[in-house]
């Protein structure tokens, strides 16, 4: 994680107690859960994605999409719920996606969505908890 502080902030032990050992790998140690793996992706409900970590709101259910990709994908987050930062890893450049209120990593956006924003927040299933309507 970065250097920087977000509203809510736990040491590395509360973190690991909080998360499961996938969730901590994803949201703290920026990895990537195996496409097709969360339960999350064929989530049709209304209602809301939070974060794992924080339960900030992240995306409202009438934003998700099946983008074909294993992943939960979204066209438009709650507003300043995520930011984003350059992510350099694995030998591309992507941007970063993550949660504005405990910095824990979500997943990445991408320019090939659906219209009107044009955007797909490819989100890993962990990283998020679902309250239906």
């Amino acid at each position: 994680m970065d250097a920087r502080t977000y509203p809510v902030t736990r040491s590395d032990a509360e973190w690991r107690t909080l998360l499961t050992p996938e969730q901590y790998n994803v949201m703290r140690g920026h990895g990537t859960e195996r496409p097709g793996s969360c339960a999350l992706l064929h989530e049709k409900r209304g209602g809301t994605f939070s974060c794992a970590g924080c339960d900030q709101p992240l995306f409202e259910a009438g934003q998700k999409f099946e983008s074909g990709t294993g992943w939960p994908s979204f066209d438009v987050p709650v507003e300043g719920s995520i930011e984003t930062t350059v992510d350099r890893s694995h030998g591309m450049v992507r941007t970063e996606v993550h949660c504005s209120r405990c910095g824990s990593h979500l997943g990445h956006v991408f320019p090939d969505g659906p219209p009107p924003t044009g955007l797909r927040y490819c989100i890993n299933g962990v990283a998020l908890n679902f309250e239906p309507l």
